[in-house]
């Protein structure tokens, strides 16, 4: 990792060792742009497709949760303090696909002695003991607690009117003036959670350094997954109470109905490009336990037709259903009206493209966003609000989530 620094495209994709039975690669490295796309969100989709077909090779990047305008008669209007490009892929010319023991080289124009050299640096840098940097920073909130609970009140009033049924209602928290050691502050953040869908990203000045336990949506050959994460408990360090708290998520009404409402939500989503009759929940509501959390996931999947262009799989599901709400179009719509910052990279989604047009993406949440150039840190946390919601409850669990950042940030 630390030999990756030298570069200003990086992105780093790490298991942490979670034996997920659909898991492409244990860790993937990829490095040095050979070609790039950066814009905003206009046309996004469509000048993506354009670049993965020209390419037609390997591309890592992200896509931001304000490509929601692209496709619907939305908006992005609320602070950005980050002022991340709205969708950003590059072209690695060196590749590193890790599988256990095994690492496979891949390097655009590939010389010999590039990747012995290469090999060389990297051994002599892991030898090295890293610095320990303190990070000096004072995290402040942009949505205050009475203004919290004052929003939620308008959330829940647009739910009882029928408005909507669910809507995932995110705020954020933040530093000025703040300069952090991006990947010092990202291995703190991954020791803490250790999630299946780690990364680190960098874009020139820019950081997202992720701890995510989610993941968005994964092609392989006709096939497609996703697997929403609604429903969340804090851990316990004692055994009995630990249990207790995953056996009270499994049955909590309020939580599993968060949950199905997003894979019925999921289920359409997919079947825009699914293959008639193929869209199935082969997992629903299984709670899966994690450092910080435990968490409630279900398995959504689909067949696709070979001809289908990877792309419109992703234009058709996007933004995932489990960071807005349902109906769609409408809980997006009131989300934008009441948060106070633009979402950005926060609740979009990190991944890649194979050369076959394969994929795999995670959901950007448990993640610290970094503007060197601003000095500005940022890393947002929200919840889905339903008619059962207990406001002090999900402000609660607002703050079990933002643990692991602000243990990062501020040890």
């Amino acid at each position: 990792m630390l030999w990756s620094q030298q570069f200003d495209d990086v992105v780093w994709l790490d298991s942490n060792n979670h034996n997920n039975q659909y898991s492409n690669y244990d860790a993937v490295l990829a490095v040095e742009a050979f070609t790039a796309i950066h814009t905003d969100y206009f046309d996004a989709f469509e000048r993506l497709k354009e670049y993965q077909s020209t390419t037609n090779d390997w591309i890592f990047g992200y896509l931001t949760y304000d490509l929601k305008n692209t496709a619907e008669h939305l908006k992005s209007k609320n602070y950005d303090g980050l002022e991340f490009p709205d969708l950003y892929f590059f072209q690695p010319q060196k590749l590193f696909l890790i599988t256990g023991n095994q690492v496979e080289i891949q390097y655009l124009n590939m010389v010999a002695d590039d990747v012995e050299s290469d090999l060389l640096a990297i051994e002599n840098l892991s030898s090295q003991s890293a610095v320990e940097l303190q990070n000096d920073i004072k995290i402040k909130l942009r949505i205050h607690k009475e203004a919290y609970f004052e929003k939620l009140d308008k959330m829940l009033a647009h739910i009882q009117r029928g408005d909507i049924y669910e809507a995932n209602f995110c705020q954020e928290f933040y530093a000025e003036d703040s300069v952090i050691d991006p990947l010092e502050t990202y291995k703190k953040l991954n020791a803490i959670s250790k999630p299946p869908f780690a990364t680190f990203l960098k874009c020139n000045d820019k950081y997202v350094l992720s701890a995510s336990p989610e993941r968005y949506i994964q092609k392989k050959g006709q096939s497609i997954i996703s697997q929403p994460i609604k429903g969340t408990a804090k851990r316990s360090l004692d055994d009995v109470e630990d249990k207790k708290l995953k056996t009270e998520l499994a049955k909590d009404k309020k939580e599993r109905s968060e949950n199905i409402m997003i894979v019925d939500l999921v289920r359409n989503d997919l079947s825009h490009t699914a293959i008639k009759g193929s869209v199935k929940v082969d997992e629903l509501c299984k709670v899966y336990s994690f450092m910080q959390v435990h968490q409630m996931i279900s398995t959504v999947s689909s067949k696709v037709a070979k001809e289908t262009h990877p792309v419109d799989i992703i234009k058709n599901s996007y933004p995932m259903g489990s960071m807005t709400g349902v109906p769609k179009i409408s809980a997006m719509s009131i989300i934008e009206d009441l948060e106070a910052t633009k979402r950005g990279v926060y609740s979009g989604s990190v991944g890649y493209f194979a050369p076959n047009g394969d994929f795999d993406f995670n959901v950007i949440i448990r993640s610290i966003l970094y503007n060197a150039t601003h000095k500005y840190v940022s890393f947002s946390v929200g919840g889905a609000i339903t008619a059962k919601s207990d406001p002090m409850k999900e402000y609660e669990e607002c703050l079990t989530k933002a643990k692991a950042m602000r243990e990062a940030l501020e040890n």
